[in-house]
């Protein structure tokens, strides 16, 4: 018997018989339901990285923007 793998004790919590039926090499009955299920994670994951992205970018420029105010008022006292 092949070793159970992390992963798969959630799909177990989450349905017992879809683990089984896996288990056993049975195909899902419903494979464009798990492909649309899988496009939408993929557009998901997307859009938090995109959001990832852009606070880090945001950051960034405040960042850049302290440095020149810092920069702008130390001149200003010399």
């Amino acid at each position: 018997m092949p070793p159970i793998r992390a992963s798969e004790l959630g799909e177990y919590l989450y349905c017992r018989r879809a683990w089984w039926y896996r288990r056993r090499g049975v195909p899902a009955q419903n494979q464009r339901e798990l492909s649309a299920g899988t496009r939408l994670h993929y557009a998901h994951n997307r859009s938090v990285l995109r959001s990832a992205a852009l606070r880090a970018g945001a950051f960034l420029l405040l960042l850049a923007a302290l440095v020149l105010l810092a920069v702008y008022w130390t001149a200003q006292w010399f």
